[in-house]
């Protein structure tokens, strides 16, 4: 029984003295050395009762991870995102290339050859391309978290001409700069992290308006509500 309890009171002194450090100065604790039959070497702590200080938390609790979303007001994050040209090159453009001096029309999906996406939101813009730009819109761009390969797949499927870019956030710097990232893991599909929906007007780099769907829903970014909203 001795032994049991010299070596339980070892065994917590030494927990103490390894997960909470600070909880025991050393002027507060003393060891006598107990002879058993089992353990006639063992130390353990002489403390009394009301010396014993509360054990720290062994695991600190993080707080919960904030993302900020771009709002109307804010200056659009800088990155690079990517597209194939007329001629087939591999070229790169910049936020700021499309947004300084100009007003923009950046507008998102979940992704290349999704859906809605096909049907709906890219062909929208297409087709109301030149009453965009008769409003003062100097350039239409799709935002996807699809590699700059799919993106020319999609554009050339879709027969896409100058009216609208479309361009590859492949890393998902952008969405993530944005702070509208969907995470899509759990699809049988395999889509991953990608880009809630949306449409924004940028003026100089500043967003006038912001269409900011729930998931991949498609009730207010289409270029219906972009031309309502100039």
């Amino acid at each position: 029984m001795a032994a049991a309890t010299a070596t339980a009171a070892s065994f917590s002194v030494a927990a103490r003295r390894l997960f909470c450090p600070t909880s025991f100065p050393s002027s507060t604790i003393r060891f006598r050395q107990v002879r058993t039959a089992a353990r006639p070497n063992l130390l353990i702590s002489t403390q009394t009762p009301h010396q014993r200080l509360p054990l720290q938390r062994l695991y600190a609790t993080a707080s919960p991870a904030t993302s900020t979303t771009i709002s109307v007001g804010d200056k659009l994050p800088e990155a690079t995102l990517s597209y194939f040209d007329s001629d087939g090159e591999l070229k790169t453009v910049t936020i700021s290339d499309l947004t300084k001096g100009k007003k923009t029309i950046f507008f998102a999906v979940p992704g290349a050859f999704t859906p809605t996406c096909s049907q709906k939101h890219v062909p929208g813009f297409v087709e109301k391309a030149k009453e965009l730009k008769a409003k003062g819109v100097d350039v239409i761009a799709c935002v996807s978290v699809n590699d700059a390969f799919v993106m020319k797949a999609w554009k050339e499927d879709l027969k896409v001409g100058d009216e609208v870019l479309l361009l590859s956030d492949g890393n998902g710097d952008f969405t993530k700069a944005l702070g509208v990232e969907l995470d899509l893991s759990d699809k049988p599909v395999g889509l991953g992290v990608r880009s809630r929906r949306y449409a924004l007007l940028a003026d100089d780099g500043v967003v006038k308006v912001l269409n900011l769907e729930e998931g991949g829903a498609f009730t207010t970014s289409g270029a219906e509500d972009m031309l309502k909203a100039l």
